[in-house]
């Protein structure tokens, strides 16, 4: 097997298998503080730090990679996790709101870090020139990401179901450690280090498209984590009374088919953009169909439709465009960014999503407690418009001679 796509598959294994932990620990965290009498605000705040020390690891988290590496930045991240999740798994009377918020401050440098340093490494470790290629590859590698992040819900909900909350942080913190060991055996070093140190100005893009795809992005993850974070889940265990498990599988598969359907996105829109990767008219078209969906479940739940058939149906759409979406981003981040700055400028990037997670994660609790799900349904639509009208300034990618394809 050719080195650089064993070092591909290595990456996205280790980026599997934090992910599954990341999915668990929020899906933990989220049902069992509301079932310890949390409000949805209060369980909101439990996230602040998580999503607020994200936005500022993907600032640090680029230009950090850069000068030591992307495989090291990823390990990191990996080792802080599974401190993360040893640290929640205390006596009940321990997990204060300031003690549980600095172990997600943790747990979100963590994640951030392993998010950065993978994807930027794809770009890194696939080399070649061809735009297809790239939107392939890292489409496959997020899109599996967001799936195992489905099976992280599941996994979380069910072993709080059948272990206990602490029992299963323990398991998720032992199967990352086993998985850090493996992955910092089999990767190279260097991987995604600048030979010559960048400055921490630097990590600021001076690319006016990076921009404006990255203030897109803000209001994009924010359109999602706005009704998916807090509203939906206490929605479905408090009004529609579902248990745990049932919570825990539909969120699950939710995510699962979003990540597929994302790691499908080169083929399914592949044929509109003659086979080339899409540019900034892809990126403001989906944005402006995504608008629709959110919009629409509010209205169908103010209109007393079957609350359970128009949240499932709702939620399946949304996911299959908000997937297309995410991976248009995703891929355009790197085609716009030269292979020398790959990582400080996806670090800037998902700074912006981070903060954009940040926004959606508050709104998500204070939305619901004060509106119900129907005003976290607005608020989405509302970023999502938002996120359409900054794509206006995107442009398009330029079109590439014909070269080498990895098959």
């Amino acid at each position: 097997m050719d080195s650089s796509i064993r070092n591909y598959l290595t990456v996205t294994g280790g980026y599997w298998a934090f992910t599954i932990t990341d999915g668990a620990i929020r899906m933990l965290v989220v049902l069992y503080f509301h079932l310890l009498g949390y409000s949805p605000f209060e369980v909101a705040m439990l996230f602040l730090f998580y999503e607020f020390f994200g936005i500022v690891t993907n600032l640090v988290g680029g230009w950090l990679g850069a000068r030591i590496g992307l495989n090291l930045t990823m390990h990191i991240g990996m080792a802080m996790q599974v401190i993360a999740l040893a640290m929640l798994a205390v006596p009940d009377a321990w997990l204060s709101v300031p003690y549980v918020m600095a172990a997600q401050a943790l747990s979100g440098i963590a994640k951030d870090l392993n998010k950065m340093s993978a994807k930027a490494s794809v770009k890194t470790l696939i080399g070649g020139d061809s735009n297809r290629q790239l939107f392939k590859w890292v489409a496959i590698l997020t899109g599996s990401k967001n799936a195992l992040k489905g099976g992280g819900f599941f996994i979380g909900a069910a072993l709080l179901q059948w272990v206990g909350f602490r029992a299963a942080l323990l398991v998720l913190a032992g199967m990352l450690l086993v998985v850090l060991i493996i992955t910092a055996v089999l990767l190279p070093a260097g991987v995604g280090k600048m030979k010559a140190k960048p400055k921490f100005r630097q990590v600021f893009s001076k690319v006016p498209a990076i921009n404006w795809l990255s203030a897109a992005r803000f209001f994009l993850f924010g359109s999602r984590d706005v009704w998916f974070v807090v509203g939906l889940p206490v929605f479905l265990y408090d009004v529609l009374k579902w248990d745990f498990m049932e919570v825990g599988a539909f969120l699950s598969l939710w995510v699962i088919g979003y990540g597929f359907i994302q790691a499908s996105a080169p083929k399914l829109i592949g044929r509109s953009h003659h086979g080339r990767g899409p540019g900034g008219s892809a990126a403001r078209f989906w944005a402006f169909v995504l608008a629709v969906f959110p919009a629409g479940i509010a209205l169908g739940l103010n209109w007393g439709w079957p609350a359970d058939i128009v949240i499932i149906t709702g939620l399946v759409l949304f996911g299959i465009v908000f997937a297309i979406n995410s991976a248009v981003h995703s891929y355009l981040i790197l085609a716009y960014s030269s292979h020398d700055k790959v990582a400080m400028n996806v670090g800037f990037y998902y700074m912006a999503n981070a903060g954009g997670r940040l926004a959606g994660t508050v709104l998500s609790g204070w939305a619901y407690q004060v509106w119900g799900l129907e005003g976290c349904l607005w608020w989405s639509s509302g970023f999502v418009l938002i996120a359409a009208f900054l794509s206006l300034a995107l442009p398009e990618i330029p079109v590439e001679k014909k070269g080498p394809e990895i098959a």
